[in-house]
């Protein structure tokens, strides 16, 4: 039988706590093995000798998990320096980022940021020329471009790109050229193509 008691604001009260006790012990726990995990691959890294190169990727307000993990898996196959995510964007530790992400998330350094202002504005204190991924009428094509070390490639979101005011803080715009009616590809179709374009440039291929 289903009981028709009503519940008392003092019983939802107390159920609401116990959930939100029960959430936040999830959370502190998944953090720990996140971290553990991470320590645990990067000291594997270091032991094999692989090298990190100075590439970062920037993901402005990038909303899909699926692409970020996308992402990570390409960070990590390129071994770029770092991820920085901003605002919306999906970021370690998050249980569904690790499963799309094949637990490359644990192996690629990361930074978040509420704003992609002050991670542009921080990179650039760090002396990393900061590019923009986004189709306007004065980028370059991407194969038409230098790239220094270090390099930060920042991708947009997946319906609105770039934001105007991330991209005047750029340095540089690239965009990849296409052929058919869409005049972009999907972001984390996009950022292994320019990924491996630096690498090529930097002798690394």
């Amino acid at each position: 039988r289903v009981s028709n008691k009503q519940e008392t604001l003092e019983e939802a009260a107390k159920r609401t706590a116990t959930q939100v006790s029960f959430l936040e012990r999830e959370h502190r726990a998944m953090l720990a093995e996140f971290l553990r995990n991470a320590d645990a691959a990067r000291s594997r890294m270091a032991d094999d000798g692989m090298v990190v190169h100075k590439l970062v990727l920037v993901l402005d307000n990038v909303r899909s998990v699926y692409n970020v993990g996308s992402i990570f898996r390409t960070a990590e196959t390129a071994r770029v320096q770092e991820i920085i995510t901003c605002g919306i964007t999906p970021h370690p530790p998050h249980e569904k980022l690790r499963k799309t992400a094949l637990s490359a998330v644990e192996c690629v350094q990361s930074r978040h940021f509420d704003n992609i202002l002050d991670a542009v504005s921080t990179l650039k204190q760090e002396g990393v020329r900061v590019m923009g991924m986004e189709t306007t009428s004065r980028s370059n094509s991407y194969t038409k471009i230098s790239y220094p070390e270090p390099t930060a490639l920042v991708l947009g979101n997946e319906l609105t790109g770039i934001s105007t005011q991330a991209m005047e803080a750029c340095d540089d715009l690239i965009e990849i050229p296409t052929f058919g009616l869409k005049n972009s590809l999907n972001v984390a179709s996009a950022c292994p193509v320019v990924v491996f374009e630096v690498l090529r440039q930097w002798g690394k291929l």
